[in-house]
């Protein structure tokens, strides 16, 4: 668990990723959800983050209620939350 800049902790839920890369997603997250209201502001925010750093093309899901299946290169998945919010970040294609 770490914490983000909202002060709530983060818990990772699953994680193929390594822990600096995990910390930057819970940091862009947490000041994220500072900055916008909208989930998709918020994962918008992340994901171009994140393409930014480190290559394209990643996609990021942001919500309380979803399910997901997904495919991604190895290394390169977290699926996180922040209180009641669910994030999930991967690079695929």
């Amino acid at each position: 668990m770490s914490r983000n800049m909202t002060g709530e902790k983060a818990v990772v839920r699953n994680s193929d990723m390594d822990e600096s890369m995990q910390s930057l997603a819970v940091e862009l997250a947490g000041g994220a959800l500072e900055r916008f209201t909208v989930e998709k502001d918020i994962a918008s925010h992340i994901k171009k983050e994140f393409d930014k750093r480190y290559g394209p093309t990643w996609h990021c899901v942001v919500g309380r209620n979803f399910g997901s299946y997904v495919t991604h290169e190895v290394h390169n998945f977290v699926y996180f939350y922040i209180g009641t919010l669910a994030f999930l970040l991967f690079k695929a294609g």
